[in-house]
């Protein structure tokens, strides 16, 4: 009984992971603002998961991937307006963040719920 109440608190923890991950890469873009060359990093959140949300029907849980089979990709664009190569937007950096930052609390409000859920259930109320 415990444990189908745990398995979605184990999604839900790897998608903390990820958005941990992507906060990690989101800051080394913002400290490279002014490095001449340097190319944004990301990680593709949405698509993480999805892939995980569609996986979730499996029987095995245990085959559900982890952060750690994230790929960080390098955008490569040329869409600067600087001419030292660097594709790196403060403004776009700060909004992917504060965006990324409330994903990880509201993933984090989630897990309180459904620890509270449990709390409640063992104390028999």
């Amino acid at each position: 009984m415990i444990s189908k109440l745990l398995l979605p608190s184990n999604q839900i923890e790897k998608a903390l992971n990820v958005a941990w991950k992507r906060n990690d890469i989101i800051s080394e873009n913002i400290a490279n603002v002014n490095t001449p060359g340097y190319k944004r990093k990301d990680i593709q959140f949405e698509d993480f998961f999805n892939s995980e949300l569609k996986r979730s029907h499996i029987k095995d849980k245990s085959k559900l991937s982890g952060a750690g089979n994230l790929k960080v990709v390098t955008d490569n664009a040329n869409y600067s307006y600087r001419l030292d190569g660097n594709n790196v937007d403060i403004e776009r950096e700060m909004a992917i963040m504060a965006e990324n930052t409330i994903r990880y609390y509201t993933l984090i409000n989630r897990i309180n719920g459904q620890f509270n859920k449990i709390r409640t259930i063992i104390k028999g109320g």
